[in-house]
Formats: structure tokens, C-alpha cells, sequence
């Protein structure tokens, strides 16, 4: 009797530490890159730092920019544990075929592991044709996005504990600290003077924090 409460116990055991190493290979699946390409697997590390830093900025990026439905995202990184790197370019993939991102993310569960190379020739883009460069545009756009210029194919670190969202780029040129005198300057004189230069993004009021809201010379 004790030998058989024994065997039980053991056999338990192993369901437990096996269902414990399914839950952890599914927290990271598939994140063996291996696009094919040396710069873009560099990215998607980068993107995948990225998306455990900054979550909701991910999401709005997935979803604003390459069209992905939010529910799906929040399934992926949540339920199912993908990485965001592998969430990334499943659908920069989806966007660059013009399919939905859930169809990506079928193909890949068809056979898990293999890399994202196989994935993307599988269904259609082979490294150095034009959909595997749209794929390298669309990192560098993202990365714009996110306040950093990257070059394709030119090696580069970025590392996002340094770069937070917002940190070193704000919204470029809408007047942040009087600086680029709003949209170029190009608002006229608005308003008929009222804080003179217009309120239309000149740079907090005119020219900046030096500005003393357009120094009073409108004309009304």
C-alpha cells in the first residue's frame, strides 16, 4: 500500500513538472529568431526589450500601425505567453502580405520552433526579395515611431532602459520647450494677434519660454 501511495505521488510529481515546462516553453515560444538576417533578428531582440518595458506603447504600435485587433494582442502576450518580439513580427509579416495577423499566427502554430525564416518563405517572403525589405522599412518606421533612427543594415544598439517612450523625442516640432517654433512657423499670425503669433503651435505662445506670449504686439 505505501509503495502504490508512492507511485502515485511520483507520477503526480512528473504531470506537475511537466505541465510546468509546457507553461514555460509556451512563455517563450518560438523567440529562436532566426529570421535569416543578421540586422533584423538584432531588431526584433531590441522590439522584443521594447514590448516587456513599455507594454500599452507596444500595443498601440501593433495595433495603430500594422492593424492587429487588440483582443488578439492582449491573447498573445497574456494567455498564450508569445513574446513581444514574435507578436511584432507576426503581424509586421501579416502587414507586409496584406492578411490578417491571426493567419500568421495559424502558420506558425503549425509548426512551432522552427524560426520565423521558415515562417515568412513559407508563406512567401524569402530573404532579399522586396517583401523581406518592406519587413526591414517597417522596423525602421517603428523605431521612428518610438523616438530612435536606425539605418538598415547598419549595426546598431539600441537600448530601450535609456530611451523610454517620450524621452527624447516628444511629439517633434508642436512647440515642446519653444523650440522648432511649433509646425515650421508656418501658422501665420492667427487669431487677429490675440498672444500675437497665433495659437496654432508656435512653440508654448511664441518662440518658446523666452516668447512672454508673443510680447504683446497684436494688432487687433
Amino acid at each position: 500500500m505505501a509503495i502504490r501511495r508512492l507511485d502515485i505521488l511520483a507520477l503526480a510529481l512528473g504531470i506537475g513538472l511537466a505541465s510546468a515546462a509546457t507553461a514555460a516553453a509556451a512563455q517563450t515560444v518560438g523567440y529562436n529568431v532566426r529570421t535569416g538576417d543578421v540586422w533584423v533578428d538584432a531588431r526584433l531582440g531590441e522590439i522584443n526589450d521594447y514590448g516587456r518595458r513599455y507594454r500599452d506603447p507596444f500595443i498601440d504600435e501593433m495595433h495603430g500601425y500594422y492593424g492587429a485587433p487588440r483582443p488578439l494582442l492582449v491573447d498573445l502576450l497574456d494567455r498564450r505567453g508569445w513574446a513581444p518580439g514574435d507578436v511584432y513580427y507576426a503581424c509586421a509579416i501579416a502587414h507586409a502580405l496584406g492578411v490578417p495577423c491571426l493567419d500568421v499566427v495559424h502558420e506558425y502554430d503549425r509548426n512551432p520552433g522552427q524560426g520565423w525564416g521558415a515562417v515568412a518563405q513559407r508563406m512567401g517572403i524569402k530573404p532579399g526579395s522586396a517583401a523581406f525589405h518592406a519587413l526591414k522599412r517597417g522596423q525602421v518606421d517603428t523605431y521612428g515611431r518610438w523616438g530612435q533612427t536606425v539605418v538598415i543594415d547598419r549595426p546598431v544598439r539600441v537600448d530601450w532602459s535609456r530611451h523610454s517612450p517620450g524621452r527624447d523625442h516628444g511629439h517633434k516640432g508642436n512647440g515642446n520647450g519653444g523650440n522648432n517654433r511649433g509646425n515650421n512657423g508656418n501658422s501665420g499670425r492667427g487669431n487677429s494677434g490675440n498672444n500675437d503669433r497665433g495659437n496654432s503651435g508656435n512653440g508654448n505662445k511664441g518662440r518658446g519660454n523666452n516668447g512672454n506670449n508673443g510680447k504683446g504686439r497684436g494688432k487687433d
